[in-house]
């Protein structure tokens, strides 16, 4: 994942608040019998080349270059606080 702001492209309210969506195999053995699982292996990462990201606001889900785009399109801006004396 990189280290960039993200703005969801669906909604287009959300900057703060996502999902990554992994996917992992893991490996089991089943008794040919009886169907019981007799063994399960640990779990391991699917590699990707792009991270999946959800908006936890929308739910909408996409690949990370879509919210890093809008993002891009619509940056957010620093708004200076004014101070009265």
């Amino acid at each position: 994942m990189e280290e960039k702001p993200y703005f969801c492209p669906n909604c287009r309210s959300n900057r703060v608040k996502f999902n990554v969506i992994t996917s992992y195999a893991q490996s089991f053995m089943k008794d040919a019998l009886t169907g019981n699982i007799v063994e399960f292996k640990d779990p391991n990462p699917i590699p990707e080349p792009e991270a999946t990201i959800q908006c936890l606001v929308c739910s909408f889900t996409g690949n990370e270059m879509r919210f890093i785009k809008q993002a891009e399109r619509e940056p957010r801006v620093n708004t200076s606080t004014t101070t009265f004396t």
